[in-house]
């Protein structure tokens, strides 16, 4: 029975601890994020939450938590952006040569009528060529 409490008092002990360090590098990253705030003041909150952290961290949530909801939701949109442009297949500068090219892999029997036809309306802009 007393190993069990112990046991449960050292897990309630370990997920506050994991909270907080979850808080601190939340917090860490928005100050970097944040372009507005100058070097000193952040130096200032950094070394505030090193010998202050609790109170630091509650004042930074109440003191700037609304601007921290809105960077973290510009960042994340950000980085949505510029991940599907990754995969967005660039537009033909050479339509002319495209065709060209895809007509030079149907003849060679390296690709089919079908394939000849998605890279034919590929190149002339068209989603689907028909």
């Amino acid at each position: 029975m007393f190993l069990s409490g112990n046991f449960f008092w050292f897990l309630l002990w370990c997920f506050y601890f994991i909270a907080y360090l979850y808080v601190v590098i939340v917090i860490i990253t928005d100050l970097f994020r944040d372009a507005k705030l100058n070097g000193w003041l952040k130096a200032l909150w950094i070394i505030a939450l090193v010998f202050v952290p609790f109170l630091t961290a509650i004042v930074y949530v109440i003191a700037r938590g609304r601007g921290l909801a809105q960077r973290t939701q510009q960042s994340r949109a950000r980085v949505a952006v510029s991940e599907s442009d990754d995969y967005r297949p660039a537009a033909s500068t050479n339509p002319a040569e495209d065709i060209a090219q895809a007509k030079q892999l149907l003849e060679a029997g390296t690709i089919t009528q079908g394939e000849f036809d998605a890279l034919r309306g590929k190149a002339l802009g068209n989603q689907y060529f028909g």
